[in-house]
């Protein structure tokens, strides 16, 4: 992998977390998404938009997993969508149940540990005839990648060839931990006007299934985990959700190769985790720490049609080395930067 080296002005947790978030960006090569609607059980569905080569089932497909309250448009998600389709790959940036504007399509919630999803969605793709799978995952993404990979075990699909994780919400508790600290208050703040907007739309759709009473109360994640997440889907409370939805109790388990990429200034994901045996010990894993990059940033400086976007292009060049090399195009413009 080649080093991160950001500019000297974006050396800094929040900063980096910040510019990452407000930053416009464009992708004018990347063709229209298809949307494709994935049937989980009888009252759940979820849209995925899908990017296709003119011969999907001779390529290798990437499925992209976003963060809490993100959607298949997050820039990130659209910044791999158009590196990987450069580099031959089908893309499907799948959103979370209610995600994207999606509340409608399902009576229930997601939350960080739901694999369920993904892994229907995932066969889904396999029976259609794609010949090998990918799935990357930014922040709680990235929780979803490690544990789906962790509880297939030693048994994982034949078509599954490799995951990555951005960021990853490895212990879930010990990232809430940090997320209460006060200089994180802009961060939660953030998150809960969208949980709260989402739980009043669903209540709005679904009436008598959600009591959203002084929910304008509730401006913790940790608070609303308790009263919704938590409970709805049979955890005791918030404790034992972070607990039991944390990829930290199977990544030991992982035997697909692995990217797991975080950065040291991470201003919510806690580093310890990162460094516990189970994971620098698992030989599947590819663990990179880097001393800067925040939450899902790792820009470092634009040059020669290389848009800086650092993590983006190291894991489409892993997954590209994961991949049977039959399955991608060769030559000068399978590169995605110069």
């Amino acid at each position: 992998m080649r080093d991160f080296d950001p500019p000297r002005w974006l050396r800094g947790g929040h900063r980096m977390t910040m510019y990452a978030w407000a930053r416009r960006r464009t992708f004018p090569g990347l063709p229209a998404a298809a949307p494709r609607l994935f049937e989980i059980d009888q009252d759940t569905r979820v849209l995925a938009h899908c990017h296709w080569q003119p011969a999907p089932d001779s390529r290798p497909t990437l499925v992209a997993l976003h963060g809490l309250e993100g959607s298949s448009d997050a820039h990130y998600m659209r910044g791999i969508a158009d590196k990987a389709f450069r580099r031959g790959f089908n893309v499907v940036r799948l959103n979370q149940r209610n995600c994207g504007g999606t509340e409608h399509l399902s009576s229930g919630l997601y939350h960080s540990g739901l694999t369920a999803d993904v892994q229907a969605v995932l066969e889904q793709l396999a029976e259609d005839g794609l010949p090998s799978i990918v799935v990357s995952g930014y922040s709680l993404g990235g929780n979803l990648a490690l544990r789906l990979a962790g509880l297939y075990g030693d048994a994982p699909p034949p078509w599954l060839h490799a995951v990555c994780a951005v960021s990853p919400t490895l212990e879930l508790g010990a990232c809430m931990d940090l997320m209460e600290r006060p200089s994180n208050r802009l961060y939660q703040w953030n998150f809960m006007q969208s949980l709260q907007r989402r739980m009043r739309k669903k209540a709005r759709l679904f009436p008598g299934r959600f009591d959203v009473r002084g929910i304008w109360r509730i401006w913790s994640v940790r608070a609303f985990d308790d009263r919704f997440t938590a409970p709805h889907h049979g955890f005791k409370d918030a404790a034992d959700y972070y607990y039991q939805a944390a990829s930290m109790r199977v990544v030991d388990r992982i035997r697909v190769p692995s990217l797991v990429i975080t950065a040291e200034d991470d201003p919510f994901i806690a580093l310890e985790p990162f460094c516990d045996p189970k994971v620098t010990g698992n030989p599947a894993i590819t663990l990179v720490v880097t001393r800067h990059g925040g939450h899902c940033g790792f820009i470092e400086q634009a040059r020669d049609g290389y848009d800086g976007y650092w993590a983006e292009r190291e894991l489409v060049d892993f997954f590209s080395r994961q991949v049977p090399p039959t399955l991608l195009p060769a030559g000068p413009g399978a590169r995605v930067d110069a």
